[in-house]
């Protein structure tokens, strides 16, 4: 979505935004036939892999956002409902398509009258994992993330918190299930509630990939050559900001930290007013990163090699060979996972009442 939308890179990584990038190459063949390394082998990459990094959860869990099957139901309809916007044309889904990895493929997003922030709209998929929301790390959570687009004036548009309270309360069929996703309280239909409930939604957008796989103890999860990729990866450096159960998503660190970046963005300065936080971003998550192109916090890097590369020589001070990007690439191709498609599909969403506000595309 848009600049003080969601949420550049740094330290050997590569950055989620959206789309499809440059085509890789076919996958190898399986162990069977290409030749797996010697156990004693595969055994000490995946203790080496083990200790910088863990498998997905079976759900993104937090003791202060407890997730209810109502509050997951709610949160789904409201993900997709385009009323929560100025002009009704406009939903979560918009920007973060969750059949497209949760990403719109745009190096940034048209929101209200076609107009575009200044950065990269990153995948709602295993984003509740990380330590903040947003580029800039501005939300603590999934859930205080949900409340900006909907009233940022170049994204969803809409005009206060109240205005979209009364949008919801004039759909009749809201009305039950809020009730039931906050029970006991009087009046549910409230802001913090719907981005309660779009939270809940989005703690069980989790995509398991064959390298969970791999940590959780099958070698053979992944191929020859991703085996050598991931080897590549923790020697060169990669891992020293893309660890962790996300693969990135847990620190903050410089954009241009060996090499200046040119970028005008100034990354956490804007939220701390701190000139240590100058260039300083939200390191992004490299799970399903050949699936979310373009990358990087403004998404003006448009194939996976070129952000290697850039990352390599900017973060770590490195100049990667032809030899070493393609290896790493390799290994990022087994953080690509399943789309969970019951759970993503369009959800029927209930009718507009008598009262409620038509469309404003002013």
């Amino acid at each position: 979505m848009s600049k003080p939308l969601f949420t550049a890179m740094f330290a050997a990584f590569l950055l989620a935004g959206c789309g499809k990038p440059a085509a890789t190459p076919p996958a190898a063949q399986p162990d069977s036939q290409a030749g797996a390394p010697a156990p004693a082998a595969a055994d000490e990459l995946q203790s080496r892999a083990a200790a910088l990094f863990r498998p997905l959860p079976a759900e993104m869990t937090s003791e202060q956002r407890p997730i209810t099957e109502a509050k997951v139901s709610l949160g789904r309809m409201l993900y997709f409902d385009t009323r929560l916007s100025k002009n009704q044309e406009l939903s979560c889904n918009s920007c973060h398509d969750l059949t497209r990895y949760g990403v719109d493929s745009e190096p940034t997003s048209p929101g209200h009258k076609a107009q575009r922030g200044g950065r990269n709209s990153p995948t709602t998929y295993n984003a509740a994992l990380h330590i903040a929301q947003f580029w800039d790390g501005r939300a603590a959570d999934v859930e205080e993330q949900a409340k900006g687009p909907v009233l940022n004036p170049i994204e969803m548009a809409m005009p206060d918190a109240s205005a979209v309270v009364k949008v919801l309360k004039s759909i009749p069929g809201y009305a039950p299930a809020f009730a039931a996703a906050f029970p006991g309280e009087a009046d549910p239909i409230t802001y913090d509630n719907a981005a309660a409930a779009i939270g809940a939604f989005e703690r069980r957008l989790l995509t398991p990939s064959p390298f969970d796989r791999f940590l959780a103890g099958d070698a053979a999860a992944l191929t020859a050559e991703q085996r050598t990729g991931l080897a590549t990866f923790m020697d060169v450096g990669c891992t020293t900001c893309h660890n962790g159960v996300g693969i990135g998503g847990g620190m903050y660190q410089k954009l241009g930290l060996v090499k200046p970046f040119e970028t005008a963005d100034t990354g956490r300065e804007e939220v701390t007013g701190s000139p240590a936080d100058k260039f300083m971003f939200k390191v992004p998550s490299l799970r399903n990163i050949t699936e979310t192109a373009p990358y990087f916090h403004d998404g003006k890097v448009v194939t996976l090699d070129q952000a290697i590369r850039l990352m390599g020589e900017h973060q770590l001070g490195r100049s990667l060979t032809d030899a070493q990007v393609g290896e790493i690439r390799s290994f990022l191709g087994s953080l690509k996972g399943e789309i969970p498609a019951q759970y993503v599909a369009m959800p029927e969403l209930p009718p507009s009442g008598p009262d409620t506000p038509k469309a404003d595309k002013g």
